[in-house]
């Protein structure tokens, strides 16, 4: 098309530009249309493909010249992106005149953002220090005590013994309402750890005490909430047969225990151990490098940045944050506390959209990508999130949505980056204790938060860990689509114990996960 554009304003990265569309580029828009669908058009007294484009146009013209006009429009930004050589940080903002009439020329108003130019840093001179921890056999003991203690073990404890709060009872039951026996109400053998909290209230109460062989009726109140409505705010009675009380012993980390978690030995379950203590090892010490790194590209660069892309990446920390203190116990200070330091979180965002800018840049001056296979791969794990019926929608969502999917890719490319920085740079290797280590990456995340001109106590409890820079995941943010991938699934509720005594699941809530913050960078 022949666009005609005139700049109305260039003041920093902002842009905007008048663009007339000339009425013949539209018309000659609608004349393709016709003659593409005119093959298609039935009209009683023509044969098919025969129908005259007037009359077609008469039938179609307002479609017709709609679906013409968006075309033209979305034509017409796109070479004006061209003729003046613009990167766009935001989808353009574009108003049609509110005066148009059709048959004539289409006025736009179109305002935007530009990317900065920026010029791919040089990485000769790159130094990082790598800080690596040893795994000892000490931690590696640790590791298996720990998992030890995770797993209770119990012997049989003499007849005498009394059952008591963490003794495990081994019992027969028989639950009657009104002198008769209910469905669901009796069980044969069950286990029971005393003070577990696993049967409704009063139950465990009424069994402390009793030795195997005892007999013992109880009485109790199921609770209002019961999934049984028979049975719901009802008082029963249950009568008890102790048939043993086994006690706690201490889990020896043997062969033995390591057969019961299906291994050979004990040689193999150690290996497995200190591989797994190695690869957290290794993540934490890539993490503190790639800190490390990015402070340094942040430190060496200052160059102005989109606020509309620092606006939308604020929004997304402050959405975060307000999220993990609605969950603190006391949300109210929690969310104070937030708002009171919202010029801090604006500054981690301006931080972050400029390193996602800047390791984009160099990503592409070094020819760096994420492959198809690459992206299929990310599109399935993703998808694997979602309960297993909408998991084709995702993946569709996915593939319509070029946003979702450059959400999708960014931290892969990141990655990448980061790997490709990594192998230019002179490393130091350096051996440190783990608490060294994690002590230098509280350093580094702490560091971008800090403000310039407020020094805060060190002891101070904020509600929630303050993000440290993300990058290339802000570096082509536009506006988030309007379509909506579908809902995660929530985890499947647990079949309710057994109806007689076994307390409703739902009842006792646990208590919310805190999500961490965007992924600390």
């Amino acid at each position: 098309m022949a666009i005609k554009t005139v700049e109305t304003e260039n003041k920093g990265l902002k842009r905007a530009y008048e663009v007339t569309i000339p009425a013949k580029d539209i018309q000659a828009k609608v004349d393709a249309e016709v003659k593409r669908i005119a093959p298609q058009v039935r009209m009683p007294g023509f044969r098919p493909g025969k129908v005259p484009p007037n009359l077609i146009k008469k039938m179609h013209g307002e479609a017709l010249h709609g679906d013409a006009l968006n075309n033209a429009v979305q034509t017409a930004v796109q070479e004006l992106l061209a003729e003046q050589k613009l990167r766009p940080a935001m989808q353009p903002e574009v108003k049609l005149d509110e005066k148009y009439e059709q048959g004539k020329d289409a006025m736009l108003d179109v305002s935007l953002e530009a990317l900065p130019d920026i010029k791919a840093p040089e990485i000769k001179d790159l130094k990082l220090d790598r800080l690596n921890v040893e795994v000892e056999d000490k931690v590696v003991d640790d590791r298996l005590e720990q998992m030890a203690k995770g797993q209770k073990s119990w012997k049989k404890a003499p007849k005498t013994k009394k059952a008591g709060k963490g003794d495990l009872m081994v019992m027969d039951f028989v639950g009657k309402k009104d002198g008769e026996a209910f469905e669901g109400g009796t069980a044969s053998d069950m286990e029971i750890e005393l003070g577990s909290g696993r049967l409704i209230p009063g139950f465990e109460d009424q069994i402390e005490g009793m030795k195997a062989g005892d007999e013992r009726t109880i009485d109790v109140t199921f609770p209002e909430d019961y999934p049984s409505k028979d049975l719901a705010g009802q008082k029963a009675e249950f009568d008890i047969t102790a048939k043993e009380v086994k006690v706690e012993t201490e889990t020896k980390v043997d062969d033995d225990f390591a057969k019961n978690m299906g291994l050979t030995d004990l040689e193999q379950l150690r290996g497995l151990v200190k591989a797994q203590l190695e690869e957290e090892l290794n993540g934490l010490t890539r993490t503190q490098m790639k800190r490390q790194l990015l402070d340094k590209l942040a430190g060496d660069h200052d160059f102005e940045v989109p606020p509309s892309m620092v606006d939308a990446e604020y929004e997304n920390i402050m959405n975060q944050l307000r999220h993990e203190a609605s969950h603190e116990e006391d949300s109210e200070a929690a969310l104070k506390e937030i708002e009171a330091e919202a010029d801090d979180y604006k500054t981690i965002a301006e931080r972050r959209v400029r390193l996602g800018l800047l390791l984009s840049e160099i990503g592409q001056a070094n020819g760096i990508e994420v492959s198809q296979q690459e992206m299929t791969r990310l599109i399935q794990q993703a998808a694997q999130q979602y309960a297993p019926q909408q998991r084709e929608q995702f993946v569709k969502y996915i593939q319509e949505n070029p946003m979702a999917a450059a959400q999708l890719r960014a931290p892969l490319y990141e990655d990448k980056v980061v790997d490709h920085l990594f192998d230019k740079a002179k490393i130091t290797d350096k051996t440190v204790t783990r608490e060294e280590l994690e002590a230098a990456i509280e350093a580094e995340e702490a560091a971008p938060a800090k403000k310039s001109t407020k020094k805060k106590a060190a002891t101070k409890k904020t509600p929630a860990k303050k993000p440290a820079s993300k990058s290339a995941k802000t570096a082509t943010a536009k506006k988030a689509p309007a379509k909506k991938a579908p809902a995660k699934k929530t985890a499947e509720k647990k079949p309710a114990a057994k109806k007689s005594p076994a307390k409703k699941t739902a009842a006792k809530k646990p208590a919310a996960k805190k999500k961490a913050p965007a992924k600390a960078k």
